[in-house]
Parts: C-alpha cells; sequence; structure tokens
C-alpha cells in the first residue's frame, strides 16, 4: 500500500497507469466517482493485489474462502465492494491478498449511534473488534435509559464483532453531568440499584462487555469514581464481561481543568480490561482553527499513558471527522460546523481550492473563500496521511489499538490504510 498525493493535471488514470493498478479498484476502493475530478493535495490510497480470484460459475464467498484457506471476512475487508452485496457475478476479480507488511494485530473499537444506516454499518463491521454502542444512561433514581439496539447487536455478531454497552452519566438535555455522575458514585444504595440493571441487560442482550464514558466529571468525584471502576470490573469480571473506560487526553497526573482532574489514569487504569484515551478535540467546535488531533499533542498523551496503564490495556482514540470554521475566528463567538473527512475533500473540490498539509501535525487543511458570506472559511479534517501517522504511533508503542470516534459518516481511507498496516484482531466467530 502506498499513499498518493495527487498533483496538477493528476487523473484516476493516469494515477492507475503510474503504478500499474486497475483505475476501477482505486475509483471503489477510495469511494470515488468516475467523472470525479481530483483536488490537488487529495490522497488516493494504492493497493498492489499479489492473489486475485476470477469468479466462476456456482462460486460464493464462502467456497473461495474454503478455497484459499482464508476467512469470508477477511475477504470483506479486502474487497469493500463486497460488504454491501454479496451477489458475485462471473469474472469479477476478487483479491485473496495484497503485497502488504503487516506490522503485527491491532483491536479496532468504533463508536455509533443506534441509528446508524445499515449499509454504512455494514460496510464497517468487517474492520472492526469492537462495536461501542452510544449510549445507555441512567436516571437521577436508578431506572435505565436504554436505546433500541437489539437489532444492531444482532448485525454486530454476524461479522465477528464484539458489541460493548457506553454507559454515560447523561443530563436529559444530552449534556455530561457532574451532578449526576457524583450521586451515583457517592450513594451506594443507587450505585447498587444501577449496577444490578446493567448486569441484567448486558447479559440478556448479549453485550460482550460494557465501555464506561464519563466526561467532565471533576476533581471532587476522583476518588469515588475509581471505587465505581473497581465495582463495576468486579461485577462484570463474574459474568465474564470486560470493561472500557474512556480517559480525557492528559499529559499529566495534575493537569487543571475539570475535564481532566476528574480522571485518575492510573486508578482508572486498574479498574477495567481496557482504556481508550480520547486523543481529538485539540481543533474543536468552539475553539480556534487547528488539527482535530495533532500527532504532537497525541505523541504527548500516549507518553503520559503508558506510565499510568499497561500498554496493552491502551486503545488511542482516532477522529473519523473535521472542522469548518467561518473566519477570523473570534473567542466566544465562532462556532465551527463539523463536517465529514470525504465531504472536506468536496469542499475543497466544489472551490477549486488545493488541500495543504501540516507536516508537525500530520494533518490536512486548506482554506477557500465562500460569497454568499462574504468571508473566508479555514477547514481541518483526516487524510490517509494523517490516520497513518497515528497508526504508526500505535504500532511504535505496542498499544492494544484504536478507538474510532464515530462511524456515521464513511471514510474509506481510514479502513484502507488500518487493513494494510495490521491484522486486525476477531474475539468472534466470523463468517
Amino acid at each position: 500500500m502506498l499513499i498518493h498525493v495527487v498533483e496538477p493535471e493528476d487523473t484516476i488514470y493516469s494515477i492507475a497507469r503510474r503504478y500499474g493498478v486497475s483505475a476501477e479498484r482505486l475509483l471503489t476502493d477510495n469511494g470515488l466517482g468516475r467523472f470525479q475530478p481530483l483536488v490537488v493535495g487529495q490522497t488516493i490510497v494504492v493497493q498492489f493485489p499479489i492473489e486475485v480470484h476470477t469468479v466462476k460459475p456456482g462460486d460464493t464467498l464462502t467456497k473461495i474462502a474454503a478455497d484459499y484457506g482464508v476467512s469470508v471476512n477477511s475477504l470483506l475487508q479486502n474487497n469493500p465492494i463486497l460488504t454491501s452485496n454479496w451477489f458475485l457475478y462471473e469474472g469479477q476479480t476478487i483479491v485473496i491478498r495484497f503485497d502488504d507488511q503487516k506490522q503485527g494485530f491491532i483491536a479496532i473499537n468504533g463508536y455509533v449511534y443506534p441509528f446508524i444506516n445499515r449499509w454504512l454499518l455494514r460496510r464497517q463491521l468487517p474492520y472492526l473488534t469492537y462495536l461501542s454502542i452510544f449510549t445507555y444512561g441512567f436516571t437521577p433514581d436508578g431506572n435505565l435509559v436504554i436505546p433500541d439496539d437489539e437489532e444492531i447487536i444482532a448485525t454486530a455478531l454476524e461479522y465477528g464483532t464484539a458489541p460493548l454497552m457506553v454507559f454515560t452519566a447523561m443530563s436529559e438535555e444530552g449534556i455530561f453531568s457532574s451532578e449526576l455522575a457524583g450521586r451515583l458514585f457517592n450513594d451506594l444504595e443507587l450505585q447498587q440499584k444501577v449496577l444490578d440493571a446493567l448486569a441484567d441487560v448486558i447479559v440478556q442482550k448479549g453485550y460482550y462487555g460494557i465501555d464506561v464514558d464519563f466526561e467532565f466529571v471533576g476533581g471532587e468525584n476522583s476518588a469515588a469514581f475509581v471505587e465505581f471502576m473497581q465495582r463495576l470490573h468486579q461485577r462484570m469480571e463474574a459474568l465474564g464481561k470486560v470493561v472500557f473506560v474512556t480517559l480525557a487526553p492528559k499529559i499529566s497526573s495534575d493537569q487543571p481543568g475539570v475535564l481532566y482532574e476528574g480522571h485518575d489514569y492510573g486508578g482508572l487504569g486498574a479498574g477495567a480490561d481496557r482504556a481508550l484515551l480520547m486523543t481529538y478535540e485539540w481543533g474543536y467546535t468552539f475553539g480556534p482553527p487547528m488539527a482535530v488531533a495533532p500527532i504532537n499533542n497525541v505523541r504527548q498523551v500516549v507518553e503520559y499513558a503508558v506510565t499510568q496503564i499497561p500498554i496493552r490495556k491502551l486503545m488511542l482514540g482516532m477522529p473519523n471527522y473535521g472542522y469548518d470554521w467561518p473566519l477570523p475566528y473570534v473567542q466566544g463567538e465562532t462556532m465551527a460546523l463539523t463536517i465529514g473527512n470525504m465531504q472536506a475533500v468536496e469542499i475543497a473540490r466544489r472551490n477549486r481550492v488545493a488541500i495543504q498539509f501540516d507536516e508537525v501535525a500530520q494533518a490536512p487543511f486548506f482554506r477557500y473563500f465562500f460569497p454568499p458570506e462574504g468571508r473566508e472559511h479555514e477547514v481541518w479534517f483526516e487524510d490517509a496521511r494523517s490516520v497513518q501517522a497515528k497508526a504508526r504511533l500505535v504500532n511504535e508503542y505496542g498499544l492494544y489499538g484504536i478507538g474510532i470516534w464515530q462511524l456515521m459518516r464513511y471514510f474509506p481511507q481510514m479502513w484502507l490504510v488500518l487493513n494494510s498496516m495490521f491484522h486486525i484482531i476477531k474475539l468472534l466467530p466470523t463468517p
């Protein structure tokens, strides 16, 4: 696999000729339209098949997988177009293997809302070890707030992906509530009621485990949060379930701020089987324009985390989105629009501007002028290069894997890069 950065005069066909690969394959793998002009600075992921199969009458994915000694899931990973339609036609080319140098095994967790488009879900499940379904909550009197998740759990299991219940302390307005979290941590009667309810639902619905995402809990709740995680872990361990905890991106134990002070890395990491580092949101809705997950900042968080939590528990957070800021930025007034990574490229194409790349942050960006507003905009997002940079960091430190927030927008290059670099762990039977 290599990443080609589009130059002036490039077309998908000239790129295909340059590398001796199929133009059709480049289009489908990268999610591009046949007559879609390329953008200078845009990334194109190029893969090199070394073993292919030409479909014959009577072939099925199951038969092809058995003939070559691979899993159906690996065929879906190598041929993403198949995930939306398992129908094969005579003469179709199926890639069995690419000329990739895998750098080891990693786990990948992806977050979704229960209303995710099912076509979109199925296209991504072959690449996922875990699927975290956002979100379960609880009321002040201890009743669970339960989403409609049965169908999505069943779909995840079809692909050997382990479903995780995401558990949060959120207000009725959908905002993380330190008051509600504190009540749970300090009222043992309420806590027992919630733990009982969580255990019942997890067993009943067949969840593989629970992913605890308590944010902005405040320093006053730090010790009680650790104690809660210890009790939760004991309860889940007895049921044979795993416990994940989501952690704010800290770089020191005494880092100030309501987002950070309630997260004791060492204590929470000890009370969980896995810990996701939320290494994103440096560039955010109300902040100044910058990369969402600049690699230099991400590295600082990892360097601190490995001193507090066993390396093989750690998962690196990866954003699957970008932001579009109107300029000039005015603190307290400017609000960025959340956009998808493919949408960002479309904005650059529509406005005929080149995409640039920040070598320090390892992230793409560009500016464009929006005539109806009479003002300039600045866009930061993720591309194949930024994904590769983060994946290399995972490999450098030997982390357990990656957690992607979130999968509600399709970004095929992310999967092309991760699948080319790693064997993706599957904990459950795959087709």
